[in-house]
């Protein structure tokens, strides 16, 4: 089972240990977290989300999250990109042991955050958020930051993570993208290619995410998508 740095802190044994610490920044709780703690939810008024998409009830369905018992609720356009950032995350960063684990489509229009908008189209899939809720943006290990770095760069750019947006959510991951795409549209193409035909690899195995020119790709991706904010 995997543990992240926010669990551990939150274990019996681990807080004995580390009382007489300073609390680091990454341990707190939601509602310690800067710019959370007075952030109101407010209803999305928009017929788009966030990321520019139509909200469209019915253009949702339930898919599942290849090697899990988990299933999600996504945009049939979305659905292919997010369960290859879904699967990974389950097989190389924190196995996903029910849909409690991941949520996707909402329909409740409140957001704390324009972002969570995009759950409203479907768009945008948030894994294990009890562990990484809004506002608490350093939960993992490096080892796991890298691997999410990796998923990013598979992505190509279509895929945006939380924790690269302000308030940081290090659960959320989104299409960053236009519907009509011609990014998404050849990734989808490339993803549901490798599913069909399984030239793909096995699950849980993927190309070596510290391969020099996998990092160098994963840091590229990320100079260009970490929104910085004073």
């Amino acid at each position: 089972m995997s543990i992240d740095r926010r669990t551990l802190l939150l274990g019996t044994g681990a807080a004995a240990a580390l009382t007489a610490l300073p609390r680091p920044t990454w341990a707190a709780d939601t509602a310690d977290a800067p710019g959370t703690a007075d952030r109101a939810a407010k209803d999305w008024t928009s017929e788009h989300s966030d990321n520019g998409w139509t909200i469209d009830a019915d253009a949702v369905a339930a898919f599942p999250v290849e090697g899990s018992d988990a299933t999600v609720r996504l945009h049939h356009a979305a659905a292919a990109v997010l369960l290859h950032v879904a699967r990974r995350w389950h097989y190389e960063v924190a196995p996903l042991h029910g849909s409690g684990d991941v949520a996707g489509h909402r329909t409740d229009p409140a957001v704390r955050a324009a972002f969570e908008s995009n759950y409203l189209s479907g768009t945008a899939v948030a894994l294990h958020p009890l562990q990484y809720p809004l506002g608490a943006g350093d939960g993992l290990w490096p080892h796991q930051k890298r691997i999410v770095r990796d998923i990013l760069a598979d992505c190509d750019g279509v895929v945006r993570w939380g924790a690269d947006l302000s308030p940081a959510a290090e659960c959320h991951f989104q299409i960053d993208v236009a519907p009509r795409s011609k990014a998404l549209a050849r990734l989808t193409r490339t993803f549901r290619d490798r599913s069909v035909k399984r030239a793909g690899p096995r699950p849980g195995a993927v190309d070596d995410p510290t391969a020099p020119e996998r990092r160098a790709k994963a840091r590229r991706l990320e100079q260009i998508q970490v929104q910085v904010t004073n």
